[in-house]
Order: structure tokens, then sequence, then C-alpha cells
């Protein structure tokens, strides 16, 4: 497995993979490597011929109160990780590298589907995220790119500017990862104390009653109060609960299939998952 911090390196060692026509597939991810991003790099090992991986923290998704500076930084333990799970490629630019000295004059802006959710509770986090993965998209060039389902809005955000700016890829959104005890594997349950993590899988015990509950004909708006109820008692911090089609457009009834989305703090972590549900034939 080779490292490059640089896109002129990165591009010395993708030309011969260019050249041959080979297949590259390209998981971006922040480091701090878990379970989660694991699986991507093995389905792109499964569909590709060389896995590109880059680790880089990217500044302009952060928010004024957010967590930039202390985003845990594990290079050596991510590559020994992502050698082992069939890694060929590890980018690891600095912020020098990827955004230069000058000022950045562009943006990249997704409308509607960003206006709510996590786009409402995090303003200007899904500019930052297009722009990055656009620049990184540009430099690896990849066939296949791979993100995971637990961050469902993201994901639906890069399909609608893939497609919008006939980007030469193709997504592949890959089932989110769990604990046994359910909770979606995040590189932020690390902040989690020892209680908080015994804490943190209501909110996928919660999604569980839900769908049980909408199979058995409760009303969607009941559904989404009792999962709020349940995480407010539990001790979380709810940012909200919410319906929407797998297209994200809002959605009152269960008469299609539906993801249900939450997101909350425990003590001051934000954790976050969904759930697609289908109604019974």
């Amino acid at each position: 497995m080779k490292t490059e911090t640089t896109i002129q390196g990165l591009a010395a060692s993708l030309n011969p993979a260019r050249a041959a026509r080979k297949i590259i597939g390209f998981v971006p991810t922040m480091g701090n490597l878990h379970e989660g991003h694991l699986s991507l790099v093995r389905e792109a090992r499964q569909l590709c011929d060389v896995v590109v991986v880059s680790i880089f923290v990217n500044p302009i998704q952060f928010g004024p109160n957010e967590d930039f500076d202390n985003y845990p930084r594990t290079l050596e333990q991510d590559s020994q990780l992502l050698a082992e799970a069939g890694c060929d490629i590890v980018f690891a630019p600095s912020v020098e590298q990827m955004y230069g000295k000058s000022p950045r004059l562009t943006n990249i802006s997704v409308s509607e589907i960003t206006e709510d959710l996590c786009g409402l509770q995090r303003p200007g986090h899904f500019d930052g995220v297009a722009v990055v993965v656009t620049k990184l998209f540009n430099i690896v060039q990849p066939n296949y790119a791979f993100f995971g389902q637990k961050d469902y809005q993201q994901l639906a955000v890069i399909r609608q500017f893939v497609r919008d700016l006939n980007i030469p890829l193709e997504v592949i959104g890959v089932p989110i990862v769990r604990a046994e005890d359910g909770l979606a594997l995040s590189s932020r349950n690390g902040y989690l104390s020892e209680q908080e993590r015994k804490t943190a899988p209501v909110i996928y015990q919660s999604l569980k009653n839900a769908e049980q509950a909408l199979q058995q004909g409760e009303k969607l708006s009941e559904v989404l109060a009792n999962i709020k109820a349940a995480l407010t008692q539990a001790g979380f911090v709810v940012d909200y609960v919410e319906a929407r089609t797998p297209e994200l457009q809002k959605i009152d009834e269960f008469n299609q299939e539906i993801v249900l989305f939450v997101a909350a703090k425990l003590g001051s972590t934000r954790l976050i998952d969904n759930m697609q549900i289908k109604p019974t034939a």
C-alpha cells in the first residue's frame, strides 16, 4: 500500500492504472477509521481493480462551534487498518495541498435537500462537503465512489451534484454498520463517556420500535412523537426526528417507503441515525 500526500504524487501512482483502463474505486474519509469505513473499503475491493482512500479532515465543513481542532488524527493506525482491508493507495493531503494559499472564491451549493435535517442544524456544512468531495473526485477521477448510508442526507447531496454536474462516476451507498447493541458506528462515538455509550443505543431501539409500530398501523405522527419522547426520557437533547421519502421529500403518512431520521445530542456528542422502512405487502 502506498501513501501519497500530494496531488502530483497521487496522479503519478494512478497513471499506470488509468493507462491500463483499470477500474478505480474511491472512499473519501476524515480518518479515525472504524468498521463502517472499512466496510466501504471492502466493498470497493470487490468491485474495483485499484482502491484509493483519502484521509483529510476538511475544515470548511465544520461550523464555528464544532470539533475541527479536536477531531482525532490517527493516520498511523488508520493506515494499518486500510492495508489489512485491501486499500492500494492512501491519499493524505494537507489543508494547504487541498486548498492552496489563495482565498477560495468558488462554492458548490445544493439547494432544497440541504435546507432541513442536518442542513438546518449545521449551516454551511453541506456546502463544505460538496466542495471537498468535488475536489477529491477531480483529483482521484474514480469510476466508483463509496459512501455510508448512515450519512443519508450527505449521500443524497453527493448523488445530486454528481448528476447535476455530470461528474463521470457512479456513487454507491453502503449499508450502515452497527455495534452489537445497534449503535451506528461513528468516529464521534469515541467522545461518549462510559455511561453515555450505554445509553446511546436507545436511538436504534427507538427506530426499531417505530418500525414495528408503523407496520402495525400506528400513525406516522404518533410514531415520530414517541421516538422523541423516548430519546428525551433517556437523556438526549433532540435536534430532530423526521420522516422523509427516500428522495428526502416531506411525508405525512406511511403509505410508501420512508426513511426515519434522528439527530440528538448525548452530553456534548451529536449522534445521527436513520432507518429505511417499507410497508408490508
